[in-house]
């Protein structure tokens, strides 16, 4: 025998935590245990799978070539396990996603009130969060997958697109003076009091550059990491945010905002799915995704309407 699941699960957590430590944590076993099983491996193949440095492990050829078909390995039996319980059991288990505000205000409850009235048995938790702290949960295999703004990959991970939309302007409509899903161009803007993400928040970046490359003019700036709280001061001042249109999409009409996509250039923002590599959905997971795309897309369609012309 080349080497037992727990022997591939743990030479996984190695390679990508880059520690035994972490991959015993991540696996909850020991330090030496870990340690043993990669050393077994290695003596079966005869070969180092790891170079280690004073506490510090780095793949060989060997191990990476190794990792990249253990991946393989476990997916086909996490997908074979999960299909001979969904024989046994029918759609029922746990699903765990996670989910920015960006998701949870408009896209989260149509498609969460569809979901629990067909498949009552599965038990759902939902995490909200930002992108930085969704990454580490899914890298640690604590969620099925999450819904990010599209970035560089991360070891462990694996992404495939689930929509583009817009990002629109939301002002008060006591303030702004247009009229809402009217485009504005980014030449006729500013001076702007303007709230924004963090620089933690993976979009903020990008707006700062927007609006750089645009010359539009800031007069005041806030930091604020609270959706809740933007979109009050915002409805209740002349401070004004950029906010992605999937989740402003379920405002008809916004009693005291205005909502207009950006244009002249148009900003956009790609969202994508992301999961572990070394899984696969489990049916009820795979179930609740398409419900979330079939209802982002529905959603998301209100743009191209209103001339932003993004793609599902």
């Amino acid at each position: 025998m080349v080497g037992t699941l727990q022997d591939i699960r743990l030479f996984v957590a190695a390679y990508e935590e880059r520690s035994f430590t972490a991959a015993g944590q991540r696996e909850n076993a020991t330090q030496s245990g870990v340690s043993q099983h990669i050393r077994k491996l290695e003596e079966r193949f005869r070969i180092n799978l790891f170079t280690r440095d004073k506490g510090r492990i780095t793949p060989t050829p060997a191990g990476d070539s190794y990792y990249r078909c253990a991946l393989d390995v476990l997916r086909a039996h996490d997908a074979a396990t999960k299909v001979a319980q969904t024989f046994a059991t029918g759609l029922a288990g746990d699903v765990v996603v996670g989910l920015m505000p960006t998701m949870t205000r408009c896209v989260l409850a149509p498609a969460l009130a569809a979901f629990s009235d067909a498949h009552p048995n599965v038990s759902l938790r939902i995490v909200e969060g930002y992108s930085g702290t969704l990454t580490k949960l899914v890298q640690a295999a604590e969620l099925d997958f999450a819904v990010l703004p599209a970035t560089a990959g991360f070891v462990g991970l694996r992404s495939r697109h689930y929509l583009t939309t817009p990002e629109v302007l939301v002002g008060s409509k006591s303030h702004a003076g247009r009229r809402s899903l009217d485009p504005v161009r980014a030449r006729d803007l500013g001076p702007l009091r303007l709230v924004v993400p963090s620089r933690v928040n993976t979009r903020r970046m990008t707006i700062d550059r927007y609006f750089d490359s645009n010359g539009v003019k800031i007069e005041r700036l806030i930091e604020l990491d609270a959706m809740l709280g933007t979109l009050d001061l915002v409805g209740r001042s002349d401070w004004v945010a950029v906010l992605p249109g999937i989740m402003m999409a379920g405002d008809a009409e916004p009693e005291n905002l205005v909502i207009n996509p950006l244009s002249a250039p148009v900003l956009k923002l790609d969202l994508v799915v992301v999961e572990p590599t070394h899984r696969t959905l489990s049916p009820p997971a795979d179930a609740f995704l398409a419900r979330l795309v079939e209802e982002g897309r529905r959603l998301n369609a209100r743009w191209d309407d209103a001339g932003a012309g993004c793609a599902p």
